[in-house]
């Protein structure tokens, strides 16, 4: 297999010229390009977005590679990312480890954690897997508040070392100081995530994750372990996740539970995915850019300023008389219900088929399930697991 892909007789080199793919992976490809020259254009509070977004999109693939593609709903992943970054941070603070060496090693706790989380896996599957995943991090939040010299309780952990010398791009102390060295991490770790993700579910192993989501009793019939392989997907997560996580934290000074390990955070993870469309990989790489810039765009709303004149107006709800900025949450809240209302299957299912529909209109696939999309079958799948558990039986 040495130089060879498994899809037909085409070589790595073949599949990975420009020239030779489809429009839609061309289009992803100039979308990467753009992400290296926008720093030239853009000033330096918008940089310091786009490397949060960066970050909450690695997240955000790290959970599809599990729950995407396994179907193992995880409600609980910031698990990950806080185990990830809170020991990056313990070590580089009260160890003096050196952040380049302390992120890494943080990513290792939390590929262990995923490996504890997923041994319940092996036993439980469905809601009752999901509970699990949901309580995890809840412990660890509490566990926390009972080392507060260690762990910087409620305040977190605060004025950790930042990482430094990063050879041709220059310093990266924090994006407060240096936004666009900030920018590139993110960036780099981003792009890392993403070739990662991408190479293993397209590779025979990711196809066996696609057929552990559908059918797991088939999966083991064939001779091969699914447990080995939901294993195998829960670490690499839990690995990605926490390296996520430590660089973020380093980037920005800080590890703090309300940006790493809160409830929210894990939930916003799954909307973003299935916005931008679950079980993809680059679907969940965009949900999670488009989640979290939508989010900020929103809240940045309060004020509009008037062309040629410069004057700033302030935006208020009619009727309620309330600023857009009080209560931008809840309008982000409702925006992101009518995106998951009206593209339920993702942005970029939908983006790709419509293309594909308009420009291939010959080669339409026959769809063998009745036409549904990936996430709604990982949705129907864990609903049935759910009305299973309640005594009702599977549709």
């Amino acid at each position: 297999m040495s130089g060879q892909a498994r899809s037909g007789s085409k070589s790595w080199a073949d599949i990975l010229n420009p020239v030779e793919m489809q429009r839609h992976q061309q289009v992803g490809l100039l979308g990467i390009l753009a992400l290296f020259v926008l720093p030239v254009v853009l000033p330096a509070i918008y940089a310091i977005y786009l490397a949060s977004a960066l970050f909450f999109a690695t997240f955000v693939m790290s959970w599809d590679f599990v729950s995407g593609y396994t179907g193992e709903i995880s409600f609980g992943h910031g698990l990950f990312f806080g185990v990830g970054g809170y020991a990056s941070g313990m070590l580089n603070l009260h160890v003096g480890i050196d952040p380049w060496i302390a992120a890494p090693l943080g990513a290792v706790a939390a590929g262990v954690a995923g490996l504890l989380i997923g041994f319940p896996s092996l036993r439980v599957k469905g809601p009752y897997f999901s509970l699990i995943t949901l309580v995890t991090p809840i412990i660890l939040i509490s566990v926390f508040r009972f080392f507060p010299d260690w762990t910087g309780g409620e305040l977190g952990l605060v004025s950790v070392g930042a990482v430094e010398n990063f050879g041709a791009i220059g310093p990266i102390p924090s994006p407060g100081v240096d936004p666009y060295a900030g920018y590139y991490l993110a960036l780099f770790v981003f792009l890392f995530a993403l070739a990662l993700f991408v190479a293993i579910t397209r590779s025979d192993a990711g196809m066996v994750f696609t057929a552990i989501r559908a059918d797991e009793i088939s999966v083991a019939a064939t001779g091969k372990n699914p447990a080995k392989f939901k294993l195998f997907a829960f670490v690499v997560s839990g690995l990605v996740g926490g390296f996520a996580g430590a660089m973020y934290g380093h980037s920005v000074g800080g590890f703090n539970v309300s940006e790493l390990l809160a409830l929210l955070i894990s939930i916003e993870v799954i909307i973003a995915a299935i916005l931008g469309g679950i079980g993809t990989i680059t679907g969940a790489a965009v949900g999670g850019l488009f989640f979290y810039l939508l989010r900020v765009f929103i809240r940045n709303l309060d004020t509009v300023t008037v062309p040629f004149t410069g004057a700033e107006i302030e935006l208020v709800i009619p009727l309620l008389d309330v600023a857009v900025g009080e209560i931008y949450f809840l309008l982000f809240g409702i925006v992101t219900f009518a995106f998951l209302f009206y593209l339920p299957e993702g942005i970029v299912p939908r983006v790709v088929g419509e293309w594909r529909a308009r420009s291939e209109p010959q080669s339409g696939e026959a769809v063998a399930d009745g036409g549904t999309s990936r996430g709604e079958r990982v949705v129907e799948s864990w609903t049935d697991d759910l009305r299973e558990l309640f005594g009702g039986d599977r549709r």
